[in-house]
């Protein structure tokens, strides 16, 4: 198992018998750590937004790419018969009136988007793609949906910490989650039935914006596309927000996954999606979040009903904030 995280932690649990862990290869004679494995599972898609970011050390999509060429031509040195990629569905892009994503659809990156969390899972599978073109290992790719469960921290349960609910004018979305022991049970059940290529993995009968506000207590807020998106960009900017503005794209629009190979040869997850929100609902209790950013309970006095009529976008209160510490 190589990777961090809830989804590494749940992974884990699936196999029997000892797992050998990795946070990271070393760089020098990286074969000889997977000698004598036979499946590796990669997870590229950490679900942790507290945990030190690639960004720190150095760009983060050339980080995820070197760490996946070498993972890749060390599991091939060292014989590996199974190698399992676990990303997102997030690569697919999500826009208004997105239609379903199957299995085999190219993946989306809006044009000039060369940054984030996103562009660099989008990078790292260019070079599994180049891998699975060889006869061995075989390779899967896993890509999930939302995830829920084992203290995901993404930016889409951090929306849930929101005063409200974040939509934009004209768009509708459905939300479609999985829970991360499904995800781990859909590796192991690609392993055990030989499948191989791109997998998307995700509950089935997504929810409705209506049914997540009437679950959640969530009032929503409107906004326009424009102003939405405009401030998203002004606020990452100056470092209120921890990701591109393109990312809030995944909390109001869609991105439903189909889950046609995995359902075709029998696999079915276990958690629904009225569980798994049911899930990030208990996870984000007690918090406060705007645009991603979980804010403590000085900058939430600092924000006060400002910070709870603009839900997720950021108050003029955070921008002022923003930009006298830029000036400092």
């Amino acid at each position: 198992m190589l990777g961090t995280g809830p989804l590494a932690v749940a992974l884990t649990a699936v196999w029997d018998g000892p797992v050998r862990t990795f946070d990271e290869l070393p760089e020098a004679e990286p074969h000889r750590a997977l000698e004598g494995l036979r499946v590796l599972v990669v997870v590229a898609h950490p679900a942790d937004l507290t945990a030190p970011a690639a960004r720190t050390r150095g760009d983060e999509v050339a980080v995820l790419v070197a760490q996946m060429q070498r993972t890749l031509s060390a599991a091939r040195e060292a014989k590996v018969v199974h190698v399992v990629v676990v990303t997102s569905a997030l690569v697919h892009g999500a826009w208004p009136e997105r239609p379903l994503i199957h299995d085999g659809d190219p993946l989306h990156q809006p044009e000039g988007e060369r940054r984030g969390m996103i562009a660099a899972m989008a990078s790292a599978e260019a070079v599994v793609a180049r891998a699975a073109r060889r006869r061995t290992p075989r390779i899967t790719v896993l890509r999930p949906a939302a995830l829920a469960g084992g203290g995901a921290d993404t930016f889409v349960t951090r929306h849930f910490e929101a005063p409200r609910l974040l939509t934009v004018r004209g768009a509708e979305r459905e939300w479609q989650f999985v829970h991360v022991e499904d995800v781990a049970s859909a590796a192991r059940f690609a392993v055990d039935h030989g499948l191989t290529g791109p997998l998307t993995v995700g509950a089935p009968d997504p929810l409705s914006a209506a049914q997540v506000a009437e679950a959640s207590g969530m009032r929503p807020i409107e906004l326009a596309a424009a102003t939405a998106f405009g401030t998203a960009e002004r606020l990452h900017r100056v470092g209120v927000l921890p990701a591109p503005a393109g990312e809030l794209a995944f909390v109001v629009y869609p991105w439903t996954v189909a889950t046609d190979g995995l359902t075709a040869a029998g696999w079915q997850p276990r958690y629904s999606n009225e569980q798994c929100l049911e899930i990030v609902l208990e996870g984000v209790q007690g918090r406060l979040g705007v645009a991603g950013r979980r804010l403590g309970a000085r900058d939430a006095a600092a924000l006060g009903a400002a910070g709870a009529a603009v839900a997720l976008i950021g108050t003029a209160a955070v921008w002022r904030q923003a930009r006298g510490r830029r000036r400092t």
